[in-house]
This record gives structure tokens, sequence and C-alpha cells, in this order.
């Protein structure tokens, strides 16, 4: 998250603005998922604002609303950065983090899954404002000349920004269970969901692509095989457009892999058991990612207009295979030990990452103004 500053001193960082957009996304999502069941409950949607304290909450429950509004608070100090600083700058980013968790409750009176909370708002403003003192503390340091804008400039192209911020979120896109390593964009059993429930009978979008023909084991590994080579060359070539002839690319592709699978693997212990963290490390995955960075140790090297024409093949290859075969028997089976809980909010952010982010990134490879030549 860097700035550039010319003559006229520093100007705004877009990463930052780009980041905080991101997240505000993630926010709703995690407020309001699942989106379904909309109605009155004839109460004001004001009610909840009271001093009566609430019955049933948890101190983890509290915990996570105080961390899960921090970036928030953090990401509008920065994001108000140079135009708005210090004192003005945390009081803003406070005031912003009660309007959003106040929206936040509001509407939460109209879906039957979720109860707004007043302790809910303290919590969430709270963490707001932790955020925007940190972020306050540090925005000179990230964004006037540090040593991250150096390697910004150095490595990145001048118009990187919005592309940074999307493969930074890949390794969190990792965080849901899927089907498949790097399974990214799997849309057509959530719109099976929806249309089930609109129509009020059962739809199954894949089974209508593909037929109920079986598939064998085989077909199963090299399906996982195609999906997770496709799915991580579509990432690591997003990236490489983004970075000029001098930067380390091997090094930044292997530190993006890297983080997905840390991701993936402490994700599979949070949500299932430590003894399945590498639940994930399958046959077909392994294949897999042999081969996806067989292809990588040619592609890095690439003119940038065939790797971004090489990202999008690959993303929307991934895309077609992952949305036209059936969940993996064992990886259902594999389910049954999640226990989501207490993760319900941030359960609902982390699908919508995971079935977002491919078609996001073929949103920023196919728009013109993201046709960049490497400087």
């Amino acid at each position: 998250m860097t700035g550039t500053e010319d003559d006229t001193g520093p100007r705004a960082s877009p990463v930052a603005r780009a980041s905080l957009l991101a997240y505000l996304l993630l926010i709703v999502y995690a407020s309001w998922f699942p989106f379904s069941g909309w109605r009155s409950s004839g109460l004001s949607p004001f009610a909840f604002l009271n001093l009566q304290p609430q019955r049933y909450w948890t101190g983890f429950d509290a915990g996570i609303n105080v961390v899960g509004y921090m970036p928030l608070g953090f990401l509008f100090v920065l994001a108000l950065h140079p135009a708005v600083r210090g004192v003005w700058a945390v009081l803003i980013s406070a005031v912003a983090g009660i309007l959003v968790s106040g929206t936040m409750e509001i509407v939460q009176n109209y879906l039957p899954s979720r109860v707004p909370s007043n302790l809910d708002l303290l919590t969430n403003s709270v963490g707001c404002l932790a955020g925007a003192l940190v972020g306050a503390y540090f925005a000179r340091m990230l964004l006037d000349q540090s040593r991250l804008y150096q390697l910004r400039r150095r490595w990145f192209s001048p118009y990187a920004s919005q592309g940074l911020v999307l493969v930074a979120l890949w390794p969190l896109a990792q965080v849901y269970p899927q089907n498949y390593l790097f399974g990214n964009g799997q849309v057509l059993p959530l719109l099976s969901e929806w249309l089930s429930e609109w129509l009020d009978t059962d739809i199954d979008l894949v089974m209508l692509l593909r037929g109920d023909a079986p598939m064998s084991v085989e077909q199963y590994w090299l399906s996982e095989t195609i999906i997770t080579a496709c799915g991580m060359t579509g990432a690591a070539l997003t990236l490489m457009c983004l970075t000029r002839r001098g930067a380390p690319r091997m090094a930044l592709m292997l530190a993006l892999f890297g983080a997905g699978l840390l991701v993936k693997t402490l994700s599979s212990s949070l949500f299932f058991a430590p003894d399945n963290a590498l639940v994930w490390l399958t046959p077909g995955a392994e294949g897999g990612f042999l081969i996806g960075l067989i292809m990588l140790a040619g592609l890095a090297f690439a003119p940038q207009v065939a790797q971004r024409r090489l990202a999008v093949v690959t993303l929307v290859l991934s895309l077609i295979v992952v949305n036209t075969i059936p969940a993996n028997p064992y990886f259902l089976s594999t389910l049954q030990a999640w226990q989501q809980g207490k993760f319900l909010n941030f359960n609902g952010a982390a699908q919508f990452m995971g079935m977002a982010w491919p078609i996001f990134a073929l949103w920023f490879l196919l728009l013109p103004s993201h046709r960049l030549n490497r400087q």
C-alpha cells in the first residue's frame, strides 16, 4: 500500500482505496449472508439501539467483531492520507465505522437468520477506532517514500495498484473449503440453490450441463489436475502482468503460492481438525501443482501480452471444469467434520471470496485500461 510523490508532495494511495472498497464488500457479504428470506418483523429497525445488555454472547464473538473491523479503520485512514491526517483522520474513520456497522445491523432486521445487536455495533466501532489509531501511526511509514514504496516502484508498473489488491486476495480466496485445490469460482451450485428456492423445485445446473453419467476415479483425478494447474497458472500470470522486467518474478510467484498453501492448510486445520490440515493434498492436486510449476517456469518470462491472454485462457478453463463436474465424494465425506458454528459470518465472506475471485480477475484482465505494457 503505497502512494506516489512528485514536486507537489505526496499523493493518495490507489492501493489503499482499492483495498478499502474490497474490504467493505467483504463486510457487507459477511453481515448479510445468506441474503435470503427477506421480511419485516414489524419492529422499528432501530430497536436494537438500546441499553439492554445482550443475553447470549461470548468473549470470542466480541473479539471477532473487534478484530474484523480493525482493518476497516486502518484502511480508512490510509485511504484518506494525505488529504486528511492525524486526529481528524482517526475521527472520520471512527464515524465511518459506526455508520457502516450501524447500516449492517439495521438491514439485519429484515433477515431471519441474522439478529441485530447493540453489542455488535459497539465492538465493531471499537475495532474500527483501534484500527484507525494504528493506521494513523503507520501512515507516513507506509505511504510516504517508505521501503515498501521503493519496492513498489522498482518491481511493479505504475498502474498496478488495483491488480496488486486483486492478487493479494488470492491466498484469502483459498480459505473456504473447496472440492479441488485452487478450484475457485464454483458458482453453479450456489445458483442452483437460489433457483431451487425461487422456483420451489429441485434444480441442479451441474447435472443439467453434464448429465447423470457417473465419473470414474481417473476422471476425478484428471479434473483436479486441470483445475489445480489452471487455477495457479491464472493467478500467477495475473501477478506477472503487473511486474517490471527487473522484478524477482519467480520469487514473487513462489511467495504467492506459499501464502495460498499456508492459508489453505491453516483453514483446513481450523474448520475440520488438525489431522485434516493437509486434506487438500491429493494425487490430483500434486500432479496439477507440478504441471503448473513447469508451465510457469517458462511463462514467467513471456511477453506481457502473452501472459495476459494465457491468464484469461487458464482462468476460463478452470471455471468451466470446476463448474461442470460433481463434488468429489471423498471431499463430501470430509465435510461431515466441518464445524461452522462460531465462524458462520466469516464463512459467508470466505465463500464469496472463493467464488468471485476468478470473475474479478477476468474483469481486470479484459478491461482495456488494464492492458498495460511492462515498464
